[in-house]
């Protein structure tokens, strides 16, 4: 059997950089609500292959979590059994990363820079769904739809995120500097001091 990989997108890779760059101009609020509605990707490809219930449970407390309904440490423990629940899918390469692309939508509460873990990992399972037990040749054109899905998902929070009041927890009312932008700033900075 081929050796699979668990991710087959990053930062670096081409097809990621528009949803990237989208995802770098977004208020934290907006990316929560995005990563939220988006899970629905990578659940409805976890629960076509598996019964377990944590990565759906891991999607309500970080919902509730951004509400403040409940704190961080009790959303910590859904999206760490998430997380878990990938780890204990055994030798189904879409299972697992269907689990993490979940454990990452809920995580999006804490950072933003979690958001991109959604798409790496929803892509991935998406790919290994569709060439079962095969390392994808072009995994960009196999997931070319699914990738604009993600984007025009965020397109909309864009423009709807504040359309109606919502109950938020605190820390998400502050606006602060969007931490995928500053992580990209802190590498690009990195590439130039090593030349």
């Amino acid at each position: 059997m081929v050796s699979m990989k668990k991710l087959l997108f990053t930062r670096e890779s081409a097809c990621i950089q528009p949803i990237r760059e989208l995802i770098e101009q977004q208020n934290h609020r907006t990316l929560v609500l995005w990563a939220l509605d988006s899970a629905s990707f990578a659940l409805n490809i976890f629960e076509s292959r598996s019964d377990d219930l944590r990565p759906r449970q891991a999607v309500e407390a970080a919902g509730l979590w951004a509400s403040g309904s409940i704190k961080m440490p009790d959303a910590k423990k859904a999206i760490l059994a998430c997380h878990k629940a990938a780890t204990e899918s055994g030798s189904d390469p879409v299972t697992e990363a269907a689990a993490r692309a979940v454990g990452h939508a809920a995580a999006t509460v804490h950072v933003e820079t979690h958001a991109l873990g959604l798409v790496f990992y929803g892509l991935t399972a998406a790919a290994y769904a569709k060439c079962p037990y095969t390392m994808p040749n072009d995994a960009e054109a196999l997931v070319a739809d699914e990738l604009d899905w993600f984007y025009e998902r965020l397109t909309y929070w864009e423009i709807h995120a504040e359309d109606k009041k919502r109950s938020w927890a605190p820390f998400l009312l502050k606006d602060s500097p969007n931490k995928e932008k500053l992580f990209r700033q802190k590498q690009e900075q990195k590439m130039k001091n090593k030349v």
